[in-house]
């Protein structure tokens, strides 16, 4: 396999279908067409019977698009086959297409990375294509079209030209060091232009609603065994997720469901109750429960009303995860006015309150709405911290070549978000996340 063969691959789902898409990229796509359907009007969607080169058979009508290189999604010579979607049709189409010589099946996320090679997108879009296929709410995908479109590449490659631009500076600075004042206009307009860049990226850094609202607002059910843990998450589900008994201790490990609260994606999971527990398994689910607590943006303290009122263990408040009470079962122990939410797992009395409480905390937490650009990945965060380290150290190296050479490192870690310089180890990853056609 080279990077010089001409790709195929089923683009649309697997499966039966109305509509199969099957795209074609590389510098045989223009032999491809004529040998099974001839080659139509360039960017024009053409009706065309499509056949099998080697015995004229027909395989199918269907849709061709023809995109001559450069102007394509890969930069290469490309074409999209929309035919019908029944599994022996795609895989008759697809054998006639491989049958070309220098034709074979595209890697996964082959596509957009020759694209990326032929430099029609940068690594930050990639990951926003990557994170459009993925989301599952309508803010996940805002945010995701948005990066796909290239609102980190622009903000990156802004703080990137300007650090270019120190440098230069800089650099100048030791060209001319037996000059007095050019050296000193030089080094105090470089300290003005990495102030302001720290001035930027380490707010951009502080703000952490683009990484939760692509992984989604984590929440945990945590109380004493019997609260009605099992039973508030089957409510909020909508449906029976977890196992609901008298008995204490039934729930073990962690059990999750996935809500879409208008658009923004909430990650509900269910602990085992927090007590002494006697037996191995309760001891793990414990373990389980208090290590996901720690790690959560938000704590529903259950309480019951019909016992007296637990505190939560220190092990939580001791956590960064604010801590909502949420009292259960009031259709058996009526409460007055008191802090969180009251309501009745069984009756349902009291849901809609937590649920609007819930879509106010996701909406305070997520970079709904949000306008300027966000990090989304921690791949994102290390280059930026990194970037953010050097210029810091710019502002205390004192001799010139030393404040050159943190510039320098911060220039390579700017460049590295977007794909300017020394991306080959991030590369695989990146691309790996696709799907085979993408």
């Amino acid at each position: 396999m080279t990077k010089k063969d001409t790709i195929c691959a089923q683009a649309s789902g697997a499966g039966r279908a109305a509509i199969a898409v099957i795209r074609i990229s590389g510098s045989a796509t223009s032999e491809v067409l004529r040998a099974i359907c001839g080659l139509p009007e360039a960017r024009h969607a053409s009706l065309r019977t499509l056949r099998d080169p080697r015995t004229v058979t027909t395989l199918d009508r269907g849709l061709v698009l023809w995109f001559p290189a450069p102007a394509s999604f890969t930069g290469e010579d490309m074409a999209e086959l929309h035919v019908h979607g029944g599994r022996a049709v795609v895989a008759n189409v697809l054998d006639a297409v491989l049958s070309i010589d220098g034709v074979r099946l595209a890697e996964p996320g082959e596509f957009a990375s020759r694209a990326f090679e032929n430099g029609k997108i940068d690594l930050t879009e990639v990951e926003g294509l990557a994170d459009l296929i993925n989301a599952e709410t309508d803010a996940q995908a805002r945010q995701a079209l948005a990066q796909a479109g290239g609102s980190l590449r622009t903000l990156y490659e802004g703080w990137r030209h300007r650090l270019l631009r120190a440098q230069a500076l800089t650099e100048a600075g030791l060209d001319f060091a037996d000059e007095a004042d050019v050296t000193a206009k030089v080094a105090t307009n470089a300290d003005a232009v990495v102030a302001e860049l720290i001035g930027q990226i380490a707010p951009h850094l502080a703000d952490r609603r683009g990484e939760r609202l692509r992984d989604g607002l984590h929440v945990v059910i945590a109380g004493a065994p019997n609260a009605g843990k099992s039973s508030l998450l089957n409510a909020l589900a909508r449906r029976d997720v977890a196992i609901v008994s008298e008995e204490a201790g039934t729930t073990r490990d962690i059990i999750e469901v996935h809500l879409d609260l208008d658009g923004l994606p909430v990650i509900l999971t269910d602990t085992a109750g927090l007590r002494r527990a006697g037996g191995k398994l309760e001891v793990e689910g414990i373990r389980r429960a208090l290590a996901r607590a720690e790690a959560a943006d938000l704590i529903l303290w259950l309480i019951d009303t019909t016992k007296p009122v637990s505190a939560p263990p220190d092990a939580l408040t001791r956590g960064q995860a604010p801590i909502l009470p949420v009292r259960n079962k009031i259709d058996l122990a009526p409460v007055s006015a008191a802090e969180g939410v009251s309501l009745s797992a069984k009756t349902g009395e009291g849901i809609d309150t937590l649920v609007a409480e819930l879509k106010a905390r996701a909406h305070e937490s997520l970079a709904a709405g949000s306008e300027s650009p966000v990090v989304t990945r921690a791949r994102h965060r290390a280059e930026l911290e990194a970037a953010l380290v050097a210029l810091e150290r710019f502002r205390t190296a004192g001799a010139p070549e030393l404040k050159a050479e943190e510039l320098r490192i911060a220039a390579r870690h700017l460049g590295r978000l977007t794909g300017r310089v020394d991306v080959d180890e991030v590369l695989g990853a990146i691309f790996s996340e696709f799907c085979i056609g993408k």
